[in-house]
């Protein structure tokens, strides 16, 4: 890895791969950063049980005949400690490394909400549970049901069908109502209609939420509600997820401002903060088709070729408008805020239940009285679901971002990294 790169691109997903093969013609050295062992972020995760789509497979190939681009892949991002600089971390050493322009295309996480039961063995996101079985986890004859709100869990459920699974229930939050508008609305992209009905399973129920997961040591069962009805069906897995969250702890360390939970940025992809950008899922869900295009736009903003950025313009908008449409149509339910029992840990890093919170006015009042998002995870779980139950504003990310090794960190001068985000 070079010690400096015109171009910094962090995220391999639809967005910077994109982003990285729009901004390539220019000759600029263009290095992209991923945690895993491929490109293809979540959405095209590599695996011995997987079938990457035609684009996924293209773009790949791109990226590697493309000679002025690097794919760093197994990096993680340590620490921003200012000057245009990231501390970088890969299996080996750690790595400090110069830019002139950065793309973050850092994507989003899950969104997980407690009830009783959530932290059973062999309960998981459903996002989880797609890269488990993707990774070669294997979960043939397994009884599953999948819950929550969103296209996602459709996803899930083909990729543990098609691994061998024995699928019970798709238990959606959103009500029928809800989903025949939008349903009517997809002929504006056809492909999306076409997807939908691919993905549709008789499984499927609208209007149903999980209440809780059973059993002593393992998962035994779940119990759901469907139109006030209660029932309760045994099952070996259970994969929730209620929507995605924006992945925007490098960019706040950096000082890019948000919109809501998601990076702020401008009709370029440009954020608050001069020479660097935002693109995908880190600015707002949209789907694989809205972070390609918005991470070309990135990618040609940032070489300052304005007019091919534009010239993306309204097919951003095309694919903005479906993003709008899925926001509204899975917008989550009042009745999910109150399926945590008193007991129901909601930071499950420190065993803190949703009794030891729920008696304070703030985050920052809970955690220094119950170490909540003091964890492994440091309130990225707690912290989003903290925010959906109590309306608390999410914690600030501080520095070091990831876990690192101590060789990693002493490897920076005493002064790389700012006072304030090294407190306790």
């Amino acid at each position: 890895m070079k010690p400096h790169y015109d171009i910094l691109i962090v995220g391999a997903g639809p967005a910077g791969m994109a982003a990285a093969l729009a901004a390539a013609p220019s000759g600029a050295s263009i290095a992209i950063l991923d945690d895993n062992p491929a490109a293809g972020g979540q959405i095209w995760r590599d695996g011995p049980q997987v079938e990457l789509p035609a684009i996924a497979r293209q773009q790949r190939q791109a990226l590697a005949e493309t000679a002025n681009i690097e794919l760093h892949s197994g990096v993680r991002v340590i620490a921003a400690p200012g000057g245009k600089q990231l501390l970088l971390e890969d299996a080996a050493q750690g790595h400090l490394v110069g830019y002139d322009k950065l793309v973050l295309c850092t994507g989003a996480r899950e969104l997980l909400l407690p009830f009783p039961g959530w932290t059973l063995p062999g309960v998981t996101g459903a996002g989880g549970l797609q890269a488990l079985i993707k990774s070669g986890m294997p979960v043939v004859d397994q009884r599953l049901v999948i819950a929550g709100s969103g296209p996602l869990l459709l996803a899930c459920a083909a990729t543990a069908k098609g691994a061998g699974a024995h699928l019970l229930r798709i238990a959606e939050q959103a009500q029928l109502a809800a989903l025949a508008g939008f349903a009517a609305r997809l002929s504006r992209w056809p492909g999306k209609a076409l997807q939908a009905v691919q993905l549709s399973d008789r499984c499927y129920r609208s209007g149903t939420h999980v209440l809780a997961a059973l059993g002593t040591d393992h998962l035994e069962a779940v119990r759901l509600i469907h139109n006030g009805k209660v029932s309760e069906i045994a099952c070996d897995r259970l994969a929730c997820g209620f929507g995605l969250i924006p992945n925007t702890e490098l960019g706040q360390v950096l000082g890019c401002g948000l919109n809501g939970r998601a990076i702020q940025i401008d009709a370029y992809q440009t954020t608050s903060l001069p020479d660097h950008f935002a693109a995908g899922e880190c600015t707002g869900f949209g789907g694989s088709e809205l972070a390609r295009v918005e991470g070309s736009i990135a990618g040609h903003a940032v070489i300052g070729d304005l007019e091919r950025a534009k010239a993306r313009f309204a097919e951003r908008q095309r694919w903005q408008g479906f993003a709008d449409l899925l926001a509204g149509t899975f917008r989550l339910n009042e009745q999910l805020k109150a399926l945590a029992a008193p007991e129901t840990l909601v930071c499950r890093c420190e065993d803190v239940p949703y009794s030891a919170m729920a008696s304070h006015s703030s985050w920052v009042e809970a955690k220094l009285e119950s170490r909540c998002g003091m964890g492994a995870c440091q309130g990225r779980i707690c912290g989003a679901a903290s925010d959906v139950l109590f309306g608390w504003q999410p914690p600030k990310p501080r520095q070091p971002i990831s876990p690192a090794r101590i060789g990693t960190l002493i490897a920076l001068p005493d002064d790389e990294l700012r006072p304030s985000d090294t407190k306790p």
